[in-house]
């Protein structure tokens, strides 16, 4: 059944051919025709086959259709043609014209219906039965009220019919905007899960960019070292591998913590992914100078509680930028970082007087051969709403200063 009635919607001129052959078959009834003599019963005829005629084409050219029906009553009137039963397909086209019909066809229904009490009471001159005495018996027209009430009820199943059709028009307005509304849910759910995604996939990007280059970087130069000094200075060279295990271990630690990520889908990621912050930074530093960096670090201002989000871009930047020193600073170079605790804003800057990175590292958004250091760099300021100048020190060397924006302590 259910696929039966999904047929039929589909296929709408199917029902209506069935009820235009219904009213075909009591239009042509002889006894319809009673009332018509000469050639007004060819006209009868020609209505009653004309009218179920236009019901099958109604849903498809309802314009058309409902004008040419209107035509066909006003002719109908005028030549004081008797209606038959056919003309319940009126009715018919008055629903048309309000549910599928264009604005001015819905007026124009609305128009017919409201007309056609009047012009047919005015055509026809109905008469009631009245009687005089015991035998007399004669027609009388009906009163003003009588007439009225007559009027009425010739018009009122035209204006049902017309409202049914507004009901109809608006009830299926409806449908389509929600079923539009469903659909533009679907794209913006299914665009925002893609923009989600990519999100996440950039933010893992970042932090294991930052945690590998930074202790890979420690561990090739311990092992360059140990391996310089392994014949001449095995103590030196024990401390240097003692080291790499160290920091090897704590790369796979934030390593396992990253992958907990991605392993666990009903896990928040914030409870894995490392959240290193400023007062980190010393351990941080001790690291760089262990590998052969010296570093200075000063603080100023008010040290305070920061969100964690500014806590992990502070340390991201200052670990990527000494990354950057060590591998294109050359030798003897000395490094600075300096935070600043302002107001309503703190201030990172992390310089160095080495030879600094090349203009095509600069062009290429990073100093890893890649582009995703610097690049990494300004996402994770971009996402506090931050500011990073980057560029060459003068007297030489190299720059990284960020701004990062803070509530007022």
């Amino acid at each position: 059944m259910h696929r039966l009635n999904a047929w039929l919607r589909r296929h709408p001129m199917v029902i209506d051919s069935v009820w235009a052959a219904m009213v075909l078959f009591v239009g042509v009834l002889p006894e319809n025709g009673s009332g018509n003599d000469g050639w007004r019963l060819g006209v009868h005829y020609a209505v009653a086959v004309l009218l179920p005629l236009l019901m099958v084409f109604r849903r498809r050219f309802p314009d058309a259709t409902v004008a040419a029906a209107g035509l066909i009553g006003v002719t109908q009137v005028l030549l004081d043609v008797n209606p038959a039963i056919s003309s319940v397909a009126y009715l018919v086209f008055a629903y048309t014209g309000a549910a599928f019909g264009r604005p001015w066809t819905s007026r124009l229904a609305l128009l017919g219906g409201l007309l056609s009490g009047p012009l047919v009471y005015w055509r026809l001159h109905p008469q009631k039965i009245e009687s005089v005495g015991d035998s007399d018996v004669h027609f009388v027209n009906y009163s003003a009220p009588e007439a009225l009430l007559i009027i009425g009820l010739m018009t009122t199943p035209f204006i049902l019919c017309w409202a049914w059709g507004r009901l109809t028009r608006v009830r299926r307005a409806y449908l389509v905007e929600l079923e539009d509304r469903a659909a533009r849910l679907e794209r913006e759910r299914d665009a925002q899960s893609k923009v989600a995604v990519a999100a996440e996939r950039a933010r893992i990007a970042r932090e294991l960019h930052d945690v590998v280059a930074h202790n890979v970087s420690v561990m090739i130069v311990q092992a360059d070292g140990a391996a310089y000094v392994l014949d001449n200075s095995p103590q030196q060279a024990k401390e240097a591998l003692s080291t790499i295990a160290s920091t090897g271990r704590q790369a796979l630690v934030e390593m396992r913590r990253l992958l907990g990520v991605l392993r666990s889908a009903d896990s928040k990621g914030e409870e894995y992914v490392p959240q290193p912050g400023v007062e980190e930074l010393p351990e941080l530093l001790d690291q760089v100078r262990t590998a052969g960096l010296q570093v200075d670090f000063a603080t100023s201002g008010h040290p305070r509680e920061l969100p964690r989000g500014v806590e992990l871009t502070v340390y991201r930047i200052v670990q990527e930028a000494l990354t950057n020193v060590r591998k294109h600073g050359g030798p003897d170079v000395h490094a600075r970082v300096a935070v600043d605790f302002g107001e309503r804003e703190l201030a990172v800057l992390v310089e160095d007087d080495g030879r600094g990175s090349t203009d095509e590292q600069l062009a290429s958004g990073g100093t890893d051969g890649q582009g995703h250091g610097l690049i990494g760099m300004r996402e994770r300021v971009g996402m506090v709403s931050g500011s990073l100048d980057i560029g060459p020190r003068p007297g030489g060397g190299f720059r990284i200063r960020a701004i990062l924006p803070l509530k007022a302590a």
